[in-house]
């Protein structure tokens, strides 16, 4: 890939990205999702963001099987810090006093019950830890297999990737989480069950979108990225 190349929607898919990534884990800390019935005797009862994070993994897909490995890490990296950015500027303003009259009608109670999750260190931590290690075992697993498959079978790619990525994911984020107090032990294996089996239906569900936009960013940006020679080493830039 020319690394002087400009393409003409990196940039909107890329703010689409983080955008996702961030909206998902404020709607995480704002409200738990109970659907009311069970997977082997598991509720699958999860908090909002896990109806709209999936998105961010198919963007990671689109993002590694057109332009490649190296960009899609710049991509994550950007991800990465918006979400610890939001999670600072969210930080802030609950240490901030509150207006009079805001107080008597929301009031600070009700700011740490609802966004307090995007500042509470334990979830903070959590959900960048899942984030980074899940979105490059994604991105790592898809240009892998594009290599080796030689472009072919595009399904098999998205969604081993995801099934991959999204188990790193779940699994990072639920022990982050319960080692930091925020989730007890005790429901560590259905928060990950849960969380895992609803993010990788998604990621299947979404296979027909997933093509359709892969195909036709590759013929408007002439390009289709193969990683053969790309160093993968995450914190290289």
């Amino acid at each position: 890939m020319n690394p002087g190349k400009s393409y003409r929607y990196f940039d909107i898919i890329m703010a689409v990205f983080v955008t996702v990534l961030v909206v998902s884990n404020v709607a995480s800390s704002a409200k738990i999702v109970d659907f009311r019935f069970s997977v082997i005797g598991v509720p699958m009862a999860f908090d909002a963001g896990t109806l709209l994070f999936p998105v961010s993994y198919i963007f990671g897909d689109i993002l590694t099987e057109v332009y490649g490995y190296k960009r899609s890490r710049r991509v994550i990296w950007m991800g990465f810090f918006c979400l610890a950015l939001s999670a600072g500027v969210f930080a802030l303003v609950g240490i901030l006093p509150g207006e009079a009259t805001w107080q008597g009608y929301a009031g600070d109670e009700a700011y740490s019950a609802i966004l307090g999750g995007m500042s509470s260190g334990g979830i903070v931590l959590a959900s960048l830890a899942g984030y980074w290690s899940g979105e490059f075992t994604n991105s790592f697993t898809l240009a892998k297999m594009k290599v080796l498959t030689n472009g072919r079978h595009l399904w098999a790619r998205t969604i081993g990737s995801t099934l991959a990525g999204e188990l790193v994911d779940t699994v990072a984020f639920v022990t982050v989480a319960c080692l930091f107090g925020v989730f007890p032990w005790s429901l560590f294996l259905s928060l990950v069950l849960t969380n895992y089996l609803f993010k990788c239906a998604i990621e299947t569900l979404m296979t027909p979108v997933t093509y359709t936009v892969v195909n036709q960013l590759k013929r408007a940006e002439h390009e289709d990225y193969y990683d053969r020679e790309t160093d993968f080493n995450p914190f290289g830039m």
